[in-house]
């Protein structure tokens, strides 16, 4: 199913923007069946008032029930319908970017290497919020996070648990992975202070730089995973309007 989340103002130009992300909270089982889809829709609505962009939410299918690589060959399809209806839809095929939060976020990372490896339609740009990459936890945050609030190291082997099922990790499955990530779009890549993925999204981010991927990175101190969610914080507030901001120059001109 697909969600398709206009600009707020009617002046303003439409970009295309696919937007994988999943419901605020469910980040925390990764694409785990704990809770009702739409509370994503807000978070997409901001996405397009914000930047002005046209997102499609995908409601891919959720672990347990369906592993991977059911939620990523979701995604997938999407960013192939998306290209395919972009004169229905009002768009430019050639400014298309794929993104999201936490698990969605990784997803999207994994799209983008699909598409890169099958010659797919072309990404302008990835957005990676805080993404969930690498299901080897091995990093230092990974380890030592054992108690932050929402998003800690047990729910996080949980999360790996349930998408992947006992089948070993893909590089399309954990970006984190992949050996090579040259010819990758550029990327945005933000992580919290206090987040099990802080050091595997800054890794990464640094991988894409050393394979001449152009990448912004926003490290936001005194955050934790998902703490944009609360909307009254002043940094939330800066949060927000950032990843509009950034997918508004992404995919301007």
């Amino acid at each position: 199913m697909r969600c398709l989340h206009q600009p707020a103002r009617a002046d303003q130009d439409a970009d295309p923007v696919q937007r994988n992300r999943r419901p605020y909270g469910g980040h925390a089982q990764r694409q785990v069946r704990d809770e009702p889809q739409q509370p994503q829709r807000p978070w997409a609505s901001r996405l397009a008032a914000g930047s002005g962009a046209v997102v499609i939410s995908v409601a891919y299918r959720l672990a347990p029930e369906n592993p991977f690589p059911a939620a990523f060959d979701d995604a997938y399809a999407v960013l192939h319908w998306t290209a395919e209806h972009a004169a229905e839809l009002g768009i430019d095929p050639g400014r298309i970017a794929v993104g999201g939060h936490s698990a969605g976020a990784g997803i999207a990372a994994g799209v983008a290497l699909r598409a890169r490896d099958e010659q797919g339609p072309a990404i302008r740009f990835q957005l990676l919020n805080q993404p969930s990459l690498d299901d080897r936890q091995e990093t230092w945050s990974a380890q030592n996070f054992t108690d932050t609030p929402w998003f800690n190291r047990a729910r996080a082997t949980s999360a790996w648990g349930h998408y992947l099922d006992g089948t070993p990790a893909t590089p399309y499955a954990a970006p984190a992975r992949a050996t090579d990530l040259s010819g990758l779009p550029p990327a945005y890549v933000a992580s919290a202070e206090f987040c099990p993925n802080r050091d595997e999204d800054l890794a990464y981010a640094l991988r894409l730089l050393r394979s001449g991927v152009s990448v912004e990175l926003h490290q936001w101190p005194g955050t934790f995973h998902g703490s944009h969610a609360i909307l009254s914080a002043e940094v939330s507030q800066r949060q927000i309007a950032e990843l509009g901001d950034v997918v508004r120059r992404a995919l301007a001109g």
